[in-house]
């Protein structure tokens, strides 16, 4: 049963999601984190070579969509070691309370695998919201991306 939260709802991924997941998270890089990042970065960044490949990692781990009705608007996803590997939401939607959304499933999903603590590696853009979140950054990193360098932050939440 949908977990809602305003008019959003959230569904699990199935992999007729594939294109929309892509596509939101190409628009929410190309659109959002490009006020954070170079254009070179996000071109390095803002790439899906292998559909099959994000298909599989998507259905490999419990993977959530946020809904506008039936419209998909943003995504997340747990690994089985707490990290919350990937949320984004589509420009359109941001600052609506679909990334709160999404987080709580995460959290919610976590304290029911008995997680003590999820983490991430938030972007410059995303950092914000993971602190507003009770987040904390364990490390500032660089990783590359198609011979790009982009700066991130590992960042852990214990969870009550």
């Amino acid at each position: 049963m949908p977990v809602s939260h305003e008019k959003f709802s959230i569904k699990p991924y199935d992999p007729d999601d594939t294109q929309a997941t892509i596509d939101i998270f190409l628009r929410a890089i190309r659109e959002v984190a490009s006020e954070d990042y170079s254009q070179a970065q996000i071109a390095a960044w803002a790439k899906v070579d292998d559909v099959e490949a994000w298909t599989r990692h998507r259905a490999s781990r419990p993977t959530w969509l946020a809904m506008d009705c039936s419209t998909p608007v943003g995504f997340t996803d747990l690994k089985s070691d707490g990290c919350l590997d990937m949320m984004f939401v589509d420009p359109d939607y941001q600052g609506r309370g679909v990334a709160s959304l999404l987080l709580a499933t995460v959290e919610s999903a976590a304290r029911k695998q008995g997680f003590q603590r999820i983490f991430t590696e938030a972007s410059l853009t995303a950092r914000p919201f993971f602190e507003r979140k009770g987040f904390a950054v364990v490390a500032a990193q660089k990783v590359e991306k198609r011979g790009q360098t982009l700066a991130n932050f590992l960042m852990e939440k214990i969870l009550a």
